[in-house]
């Protein structure tokens, strides 16, 4: 089975442990979700399972003609799976997935910051606030030679959009998993705001 999950952030709080430490908590409505396609080595190349996520509205066509007699569901996220793993179309998978302190990563979009300088997106330092320098207190400085190598090197950090990019923060640890409320508690702040679509997953070893 998928050791991966789908969820929405409802936002985060704050609890006492038993030893009296506060911890910041995040919230996240963890599922269900349900298993809408099963796809195969043999016929689409690699094992996977797609999951099936909150209620839609209203779809387009072929999403319809896809999720036929499966349901209406607002988020489609593929998942992988291991070979010989017996999984089946309209298997349901919950919260129950996780117990009080597994570790997790929990991918979503971070909070899009608009355009943004040197200092505020990357902690430049600043030029120097005196010696006639009186308009590059943020700016970036040099941000390469003339003549050799005569060009900008690709990557360099420069001003430019702001956050709205998939991020992943490793390692949280479960605080509570709740089935019954289909609630997920993790310690500490996942990606994105509040109502954004988050994937949970089991923490493994880094390559």
């Amino acid at each position: 089975m998928t050791e991966k999950i789908l969820g929405i952030k409802l936002g985060m709080t704050q609890v006492y442990a038993d030893d009296g430490k506060i911890a910041a908590i995040t919230a996240i409505k963890t599922g269900p979700c349900t298993i809408t396609q099963v796809k195969n080595t043999e016929k689409d190349g690699y094992n996977a399972v797609q999951l099936g996520f909150g209620e839609a509205k209203g779809a387009k066509t072929a999403k319809r003609g896809h999720l036929t007699a499966k349901g209406k569901f607002k988020y489609l996220r593929e998942s992988g799976v291991s070979d010989g793993e017996t999984v089946e179309i309209g298997q349901t998978i919950d919260v129950s997935l996780f117990k009080t302190g597994d570790l997790v990563d929990v991918t979503g979009i971070s909070k899009g910051k608009g355009f943004a300088g040197v200092v505020k997106r990357h902690h430049f330092a600043g030029g120097p606030k005196t010696h006639g320098q009186s308009d590059r207190h943020r700016a970036g400085g040099s941000i390469g030679a003339g003549t050799s190598p005569g060009r900008v090197f690709k990557g360099t950090r420069m001003a430019g959009h702001m956050g709205n990019k998939q991020t992943t923060v490793r390692k949280l640890e479960v605080y509570r998993a709740d089935p019954d409320r289909n609630l997920l508690l993790v310690k500490g702040a996942v990606p994105g705001g509040i109502n954004g679509l988050v994937l949970i997953k089991k923490s493994g070893k880094r390559k």
